[in-house]
């Protein structure tokens, strides 16, 4: 139920980093926009502030996440990384609301985008420190499995594309098509309250204990039937909570065996699934199989 010390500080480390560089680019974008009156690098600054606050309640989640079960939370805090992720789409949708109106304001009254070679910079400066990111978040990622910096990389992956097309959209407004910049507006907006969708509904599917894939859970069952003096495996439920997969199932076993030995065969389905599976925490319930076959009859 604990992370490895390792993990905990990578998870930390890359919590602080994606905090770090949402604020360089706040403060840069924020700048070029007063400059600019660029609603493309408006989008980008809310984009970015957005990149902030999520940033922020993830560090904050992370760090609550990180605790070890207790008393009142016998499954971990894992569903703060859940909850998190509602807040942030709560967010990002209210400023792609506001992005819309702002640029539907300029797509009717067009004006003429300043400093626009000042904006280009900081974008050129924003797809680098994204670039970083990205590698460090991959990596924890791959080290850690954590669901928060998961959702958090591939915020930042979006941002690529984003930060892409302010960057066309400075450029052609810069040679005097001042409305394009408002049209990249409008479909910025439009990106940003997909993505909030997509978080809410990743979201909404932890909180509300939704199953781990179909194939994993008969992947899961097919481990367990392949341990010797297992006659059978049904009833499996999983549910997720932060970087944790919790996973019971009933084992079928001859009925005359031994609780000693029913139990270690149980021990066996268990490390059998958790060495596939190292996020999963099992829990294995034995059922002698006249039991079985009298509940079925």
């Amino acid at each position: 139920m604990t992370s490895s010390p390792e993990h905990a500080r990578l998870l930390r480390l890359a919590t602080r980093a994606s905090v770090g560089v949402a604020s360089v680019l706040i403060v840069t974008k924020a700048i070029a926009w007063w400059l600019s009156g660029s609603v493309s690098m408006l989008a980008g600054l809310t984009d970015s502030l957005l990149d902030g606050v999520t940033s922020l309640l993830n560090l904050i989640a992370v760090h609550y996440a990180l605790r070890p079960a207790d008393d009142d939370h016998r499954y971990g805090h894992g569903k703060a990384e859940s909850l998190a992720g509602m807040a942030q789409a709560l967010f990002i949708a209210g400023s792609a609301i506001l992005i819309a109106l702002q640029a539907f304001e300029r797509i009717k009254h067009p004006e003429p985008v300043g400093a626009p070679w000042l904006s280009i910079g900081v974008i050129i400066l924003s797809l680098v420190l994204t670039v970083a990111l990205l590698i460090l978040q991959h990596r924890v990622v791959r080290e850690t499995g954590s669901s928060a910096v998961r959702a958090d990389s591939l915020h930042y992956r979006s941002d690529l594309l984003l930060n892409g097309s302010i960057l066309i959209a400075l450029v052609v407004a810069g040679l005097g098509f001042h409305q394009v910049d408002a049209w990249f507006g409008l479909g910025i907006a439009v990106y940003i309250l997909w993505s909030a969708i997509q978080i809410a509904r990743e979201s909404f599917a932890v909180l509300m204990d939704e199953e781990l894939p179909p194939d994993v859970s008969q992947h899961m069952l097919e481990l367990a039937r392949g341990v010797p003096g297992v006659l059978g495996a049904h009833d499996l439920r999983t549910r997720i909570s932060g970087n944790h997969w919790f996973v019971q199932l009933h084992l079928e076993l001859p009925g005359e065996l031994t609780l000693s030995v029913a139990h270690g065969i149980s021990d066996q389905a268990a490390d059998a699934i958790h060495a596939a599976y190292p996020r999963a925490e099992v829990l294995v319930h034995a059922d002698p199989l006249d039991v079985v076959n009298g509940a079925q009859a």
